[in-house]
Formats: C-alpha cells, structure tokens, sequence
C-alpha cells in the first residue's frame, strides 16, 4: 500500500466508521467497544494514553449544532408559544438517543483527522 493511498482522507469511511489506514476494518466492535486494532491490517487505533481526550472537542463539535439547530426550529417554527426551558427540555429529549452515535463517530472523527494530519504519531 502507498503512503498517499493509506493516510488519504476518507469521508466514507468515516460515515461507515472504518480504518483510516486501509478504510475496511471496523473500529467499533459493537456498542461503545472499540477494537484495539483494525482487522484487516492490525494498526493501533489507541496511540497512548488519553489518547481520545481530543475526540471530546469532536463530540461537542457535533453535538451543540445539533442542540442549536433544534431550539432554534422548536422557537422559530415549531412552537413559538412554548417557553424556552419547555423547547429545551423537548431538544435534549429528543438528542438524548443520539448520544451513542455522536459518542462513536467522534471517536471514528478524531482518529481520522489524527492520522491525516500526524500519520507517523506514537503508538504505531
């Protein structure tokens, strides 16, 4: 495998949440488990301790836009003689579920951008 095919940016991959080396070993072995290494072609997805703490800057990156978006349709169009604390309660009703997803693809995010950016990083 060539060094531009393997450290190329992948959208797909990320929406299936595969490798960012080879883009076909899952990260996520169900749930909330990660693999400790892709399947295909064995790279380290861990590359040191609290490695995933930047994966929380992408959690939030993808988790106020969604509450945002959600007040601001539930104010503007939705039900405008609702009080705002109502509207707010009903978005985190509603976003709560999505937890898990945001929770993964963040992980699966961060990864990405990691390996795109430091493809020689630590771990490897």
């Amino acid at each position: 495998m060539s060094m531009a095919r393997s450290h190329c940016f992948r959208p797909g991959a990320i929406f299936r949440q595969q490798c960012s080396e080879c883009g076909e070993g899952r990260v996520f072995e169900g749930g909330f488990r990660m693999n400790e290494r892709c399947p295909v072609c064995g790279v380290k997805f861990e590359r040191g301790p609290g490695y995933f703490t930047g994966a929380m800057y992408f959690s939030y990156a993808l988790g106020i836009p969604l509450i945002a978006a959600g007040v601001l349709l539930g104010k503007l169009l939705v039900v405008r003689s609702w009080p705002l604390h109502w509207i707010l309660a009903a978005v985190w009703i509603v976003t709560l579920p999505l937890v898990p997803a945001v929770f993964r693809y963040s992980r699966v995010l961060f990864i990405h951008f990691d390996r795109y950016f430091d493809p020689e990083g630590a771990g490897d």
